[in-house]
């Protein structure tokens, strides 16, 4: 599924990395502990979380995940978009809950990581 349709499946706003939303992704992660992420994602995913922090961009980073969603309608500040930007990740925001959302892209044949 390519970045594009996860940001209109899930009705988000981008916050950086307009210029890459035709990247494909192949699963979807929702967590807020980074050891899950850490421990569960084997394939280019985007991860969708509560966190705000640069610690998700760095997990994100490490995993080869090409976006992050902030779900909850949660603003990470300038310097987690700004760090995320950099490593060239799309970064986009969501009203909707974490179950929601993941749903809806689940809907869609997103799957999880196996």
């Amino acid at each position: 599924m390519l970045i594009r349709d996860i940001q209109k499946i899930l009705d988000a706003e981008i916050l950086c990395g307009e210029d890459a939303l035709d990247t494909e992704v192949l699963s979807a992660c929702g967590a807020d502990l980074m050891s899950d992420v850490l421990a569960f994602v084997k394939e280019q995913s985007v991860l969708l979380t509560g966190l705000v922090n640069q610690q998700v961009v760095r997990t994100a980073d490490m995993m080869d995940m090409r976006c992050i969603v902030f779900v909850r309608g949660k603003t990470p500040d300038s310097s987690v978009i700004d760090l995320a930007c950099g490593r060239g990740m799309v970064v986009l925001r969501t009203g909707l809950r974490m179950y929601s959302a993941c749903g809806r892209l689940y809907e869609a044949g997103l799957k999880s990581p196996e």
